[in-house]
């Protein structure tokens, strides 16, 4: 279990973290029941966490694979000219394409998640990045993801959950109008009531009740799930770049198996040359442990590692575009 530094969380808070993160939409007497709480305890905890910064969102997470898009990343190094720097953020922010992005130090000082329907468009999106800010980029990667597990907060508590699956094959989930604006409400505000949902979007709560489990059942919706700021509580998140020598079969559910058996993994994700396994950890140290145990386990698939620590992580309003063009 990670030592929390920052601010300070009892059993019952880590409890509640963890269950909120497995599905933020969890009901509130089950909540309690769970962190052994009265209802206005776990309420009170909530706010608390929320207010003190600890807990910076509740996110539906959504799959743009089955809603006919594809992922792809991009690595940038930079000049260190803060203004320049500033402007693409905004860019990114602000541009419709990206899907997520975070700040990094090591080997990457920005990585970001964008999204196309095609090849072909994401080599014109890359272009167009390139001709508009190449003065600044260093150095720069690229890769397709291919799929993500995404994992519970599991070092709060240090209990092994299995992973949420998202990415994958391509598909296109028909959505109509009111799936749309359901999407666009719950996308950054997971917890709303089914009852104000369905006001907002002029329908009643059973029908929209149904579409949600629709959307969960198509794998549109993946999860309901928290935002952690992991410097409020002294911890810090690493992104390790795993170089392969190979990657047969037997390897694949053996590194995942060892993964999947940390509880500071967060995601596991595989594009198209390389894995990305992330950590939550105390400091580097500890990261840096986890890293040459993996390599001992795995000499003969495991070239090389590239680490960045994560200073942002961040969901952004390409979210919007993507549920309106759908």
């Amino acid at each position: 279990m990670v030592e929390i530094k920052g601010i300070k969380l009892d059993k019952a808070d880590r409890v509640i973290l963890a269950e909120l993160d497995k599905n933020c939409r969890v009901p509130m007497k089950r909540l309690a029941r769970l962190a052994r709480k009265s209802r206005q305890s776990v309420e009170y905890r909530i706010r608390r966490l929320v207010e003190e910064g600890v807990i910076t969102g509740f996110n539906a997470a959504i799959n743009p694979h089955k809603m006919g898009y594809k992922l792809y990343k991009l690595y940038f190094q930079l000049r260190n000219v803060p203004s320049d720097k500033k402007k693409l953020l905004d860019y990114l922010r602000t541009s419709g394409i990206v899907y997520w992005m975070g700040e990094c130090d090591g080997a990457w000082d920005l990585i970001f998640a964008v999204y196309t329907k095609s090849d072909y468009d994401f080599y014109e999106l890359k272009n167009r990045l390139i001709s508009k800010f190449g003065r600044i980029i260093v150095k720069r990667d690229w890769g397709m993801l291919i799929d993500v597990k995404q994992y519970p907060k599991m070092y709060f508590t240090d209990k092994i959950s299995p992973p949420t699956e998202f990415a994958g094959g391509i598909a296109n989930v028909k959505l109509d109008s009111l799936d749309r604006a359901i999407l666009s409400m719950i996308v950054n505000d997971a917890r709303i009531p089914i009852t104000k949902l369905a006001a907002g979007v002029k329908s009643t709560p059973s029908r929209v009740a149904s579409r949600l489990e629709r959307m969960e059942r198509e794998r549109v919706i993946i999860q309901y799930r928290i935002g952690v700021d992991h410097s409020r509580l002294g911890l810090e998140f690493y992104k390790a770049i795993v170089h392969l020598d190979r990657y047969t079969k037997e390897d694949q559910r053996k590194v995942l198996a060892y993964v999947s058996s940390l509880p500071n993994t967060q995601y596991f994700i595989r594009d198209i040359w390389n894995l990305e396994p992330e950590f939550v950890v105390n400091n580097y140290h500890e990261y840096y442990k986890i890293i040459n145990e993996m390599k001992a386990q795995f000499p003969q698939v495991i070239r090389n590692v590239e680490s960045a620590l994560m200073k942002t992580d961040e969901w952004t309003p390409g979210f919007k575009r993507i549920i309106s063009e759908v």
